[in-house]
């Protein structure tokens, strides 16, 4: 790894005595997290876009009445208005058993790992990568702001 003098800030910094595949594991459960993050935003994108076809669905119907098909109109309201998404499940709840029974455990474990194992310094893996591809000297290149 490359040094310079304006390297990481001390919370950037590894501990004493904490190894390379220990950085670099905690790097890896801390991708894995940051995926959870990721995928949670498309549950919450289902849930949202769900609800938002759902609320559509009446406007729909309104029109299926106006246009004089009121057969299709009452089976749109029957059959797919407020249906469940999954068996006994909105997508609300989706995201309430997603987050109570992965999301928090996931970032708890995590939360734990980092704490324990890097006195809580978080991203080391990351801050070690910056640190070694930055060019000396260089205006952009500075480890955190204020430094030049």
């Amino acid at each position: 790894m490359q040094k310079h003098h304006d390297g990481p800030d001390r919370t950037h910094q590894r501990p004493e005595g904490l190894d390379d595949t220990l950085v670099e594991a905690l790097g890896s459960l801390s991708k894995a997290r940051e995926t959870t993050e990721r995928a949670r935003g498309h549950l919450y994108a289902f849930h949202q876009l769900t609800g938002t076809a759902d609320l559509e669905l009446d406007r729909a119907v309104a029109l299926l009445r106006e246009a004089g098909r009121p057969e299709w109109a009452d089976r749109v309201a029957a059959e797919i208005l407020g249906r469940n998404v999954i068996p006994g499940h909105w997508t609300f709840q989706v995201v309430e058993a997603y987050d109570d029974t992965y999301y928090e455990p996931f970032r708890a474990l995590e939360g734990a790992a980092v704490e324990q194992l890097a006195g809580g310094r978080r991203h080391l893996y990351e801050a070690e990568m910056k640190e070694a591809r930055r060019t000396t000297g260089h205006p952009d290149h500075t480890a955190r702001p204020g430094t030049h």
